[in-house]
């Protein structure tokens, strides 16, 4: 009977000490770097440059020309949180059907326009949806003066 008491003492000391074990890198639920490329993270700046786009009155279309900074978070489904630069294409917002990615970029001149934002894109794979939660978009030259 004493050994199997002992042997209960030890078990429970080991599994009280689990928790005092450091763990590398974040945490579960924190917020990871991921590659620009991750298929998810490229729906989630399409969803982002979409809400933009609804959400502006410019005639022209804008999209992704880069990402600079792309992060997620496990919660419930996938949190991102993207830094995105988006360009005016030469697309216009009035031409039904638009493929964005078929648009080209405005030209160097007076119609060109680059804003910086900040996206906040949830997905929720197993129900195929993704919304947009939060944007922040600057234009470009406005970021150079401040």
């Amino acid at each position: 009977m004493e050994a199997w008491f002992l042997l209960c003492l030890c078990i429970s000391a080991v599994l009280c000490s689990l928790d005092k074990i450091p763990v590398k890198g974040p945490g579960p639920g924190a917020l990871r770097n991921v590659s620009k490329n991750d298929p998810g993270v490229q729906k989630a700046v399409l969803s982002g440059t979409n809400a933009f786009n609804n959400q502006s009155n410019d005639m022209f279309l804008f999209k992704a020309s880069a990402v600079d900074r792309a992060q997620k978070q496990i919660v419930k489904g996938i949190k991102y949180v993207l830094e995105v630069e988006i360009s005016r294409t030469v697309c216009r917002k009035s031409s039904p059907h638009t493929d964005l990615a078929n648009c080209r970029f405005q030209p160097e001149g007076q119609l060109q326009q680059t804003f910086h934002c900040t996206f906040q894109v949830w997905s929720i794979p197993w129900l195929k949806t993704m919304t947009t939660t939060y944007f922040l978009c600057q234009p470009s030259d406005a970021l150079l003066t401040d």
